[in-house]
């Protein structure tokens, strides 16, 4: 199938952009890489009127740490997280994430801030965005706000973006002494939707666990938490009695579907198994392996 007919706008400013976005209302949607926008509307899945391009404003394609933060631009390609020598040596979680996704041909063109704003439960990031305590930049009509990343995904490809808004950028915080963070994921092949997945970000201080935040991964009809698991590590040595105590309510808090990838029960298993696996790299690397 080919898409139906569509105006096309290639802003060359955030703000032209914006006003596009405003005036074009709902009819409108933002390209930015396409991966899922493109093959929706091939098969009439999505069939906006409008397309606006937003691959020629620069200033969305940064990467660089800034005040504590790294900053990544809606424009950055997954590709560039995979070959940043700062995203490898300071963000694992983030590295790991990006080197799971699709396929190389799919990561030359992805960008990160898409992924996010597609709002998909079955995609990466939103875990790892999750685990990390992100924030979302916006910018619209009204100006700039920052979303935190608890409050964005609202619903099954849902975001709280306002009308005319734009997402900007993305800001991670840096990781301190004795943190540590990993993302793992069960696929059926290279390239494919996770079954399941997790995403852990944590802090190591005097040999317990005093910060930590777990993403999770097509398990939900919504990028979720996995609350009552982050709980049961928090203040903790991470003990084997403790990450099985983890596990098990990760597995019972997740709510997925069954679906070709498999059945419920058989998800909820791979988040137990996957909990415990993700936490152990992630203490690995804030230098607490057990």
């Amino acid at each position: 199938m080919i898409p139906g007919s569509f105006d096309y706008y290639v802003p060359a400013s955030l703000d032209e952009a914006i006003a596009l976005m405003t005036k074009l209302g709902d009819s409108a949607k933002i390209l930015a890489g396409g991966q899922s926008l493109i093959p929706a509307m091939r098969f009439r899945l999505a069939s906006p009127e409008n397309l606006v391009d937003i691959n020629r404003i620069p200033e969305l394609s940064k990467l660089q740490e800034d005040g504590g933060f790294l900053l990544i631009g809606a424009l950055v390609r997954e590709h560039q997280l995979d070959e940043s020598a700062l995203v490898a040596k300071s963000y694992p979680l983030l590295h790991d994430t990006s080197r799971v996704i699709a396929d190389p041909i799919v990561r030359n063109q992805a960008t990160v801030g898409g992924n996010l704003a597609h709002a998909d439960p079955a995609n990466d990031h939103p875990a790892t965005m999750l685990a990390y305590d992100a924030a979302v930049i916006a910018r619209g009509p009204n100006g700039t706000r920052t979303i935190a990343i608890d409050d964005f995904f609202v619903g099954l490809f849902e975001n709280s973006l306002a009308p005319g808004e734009i997402l900007t950028a993305i800001r991670i915080p840096k990781p301190g002494r004795g943190a540590g963070g990993a993302y793992m994921k069960i696929e059926r092949k290279v390239g494919d939707y996770a079954v399941a997945a997790v995403a852990v970000q944590l802090t190591l201080t005097a040999g317990k666990i005093s910060a930590i935040r777990i993403g999770l991964t097509n398990v939900a009809s919504v990028p979720m938490r996995a609350t009552h698991a982050e709980t049961a590590l928090i203040g903790n040595a991470p003990s084997d009695a403790a990450l099985t105590a983890a596990a098990k309510a990760a597995s019972e808090e997740c709510d997925p579907s069954p679906d070709l990838r498999g059945s419920v029960d058989y998800k909820r298993d791979l988040v137990r198994v996957l909990i415990q696996r993700t936490v152990r790299k992630a203490l690995e690397r804030a230098g607490g392996a057990r």
